[in-house]
């Protein structure tokens, strides 16, 4: 099953299809990288998350198995029916409130450059309503030069291929990226629009919804621990 794409978005590959072009299958095999590293080390040992846009649980499994009490948040149910060793709930992040605080809230995959800036909003609003008092959110960010060294690839663990083909104007402020994921047994392509933020202008959106960076995590600037204010 695969669901109507949103306008901006596209995707092409086998298996089911995201809203926003994102492939369940592609995104059961991505390795998560660095980042459950980048995570792990900004939070306390055990602490209970708030993962939004989880998708088929690339850095929700890591978590769990270094020992964090994850709460994994998707709008795809056939992401969630990847997701293993989490409690999953099925939501838009826009609008939820569980009702509950976290120590940490993860807004991961460049979600905070959605093209929308009222979108982008209620998103950190999401954050801000579920962080804990004395607890983090933890945020990952596009690199100062995302959009203009294209096209770049770089590989995918152990035997795959990324490429950021294009990234050209779609609307003020927007850009329409097109990535290829090869692998020797299937390719997937994704199509999807995101607004570009200066560090001002991202520390801004995060004054407007009651959060203040506390430390940039990686020399890139990519991931950002924010504190509620």
């Amino acid at each position: 099953m695969t669901a109507q794409m949103r306008e901006g978005f596209a995707a092409t590959g086998p298996g089911p299809l995201t809203p926003d072009g994102c492939a369940v299958d592609l995104y059961t095999r991505l390795p998560a990288g660095t980042q459950p590293d980048i995570i792990a080390a900004a939070l306390p040992a055990g602490a209970s998350i708030l993962e939004l846009g989880c998708g088929a649980g690339r850095v929700t499994h890591p978590l769990v198995e270094r020992g964090f009490a994850v709460t994994a948040v998707d709008e795809s149910p056939m992401m969630l029916e990847r997701v293993r060793g989490a409690r999953t709930v099925e939501a838009a992040i826009q609008g939820l409130d569980l009702g509950e605080r976290f120590d940490a809230v993860l807004l991961g995959s460049c979600l905070v450059h959605a093209h929308d800036p009222a979108v982008r909003q209620e998103l950190l609003a999401t954050c801000r309503r579920h962080v804990a008092a004395g607890g983090s959110v933890l945020i990952q960010r596009e690199g100062a030069d995302w959009h203009d060294q294209v096209p770049r690839e770089s590989p995918l663990e152990p035997d795959g291929t990324v490429r950021v083909v294009s990234s050209t104007g779609y609307a003020p402020g927007v850009r329409s990226v097109h990535v290829e994921y090869v692998y020797p047994d299937a390719t997937w392509t994704q199509t999807f629009l995101s607004r570009p933020l200066t560090r001002p202008e991202f520390e801004d959106a995060l004054a407007a919804a009651g959060l203040s960076v506390d430390a940039y995590l990686t020399d890139d600037g990519v991931w950002v621990r924010a504190l509620p204010v």
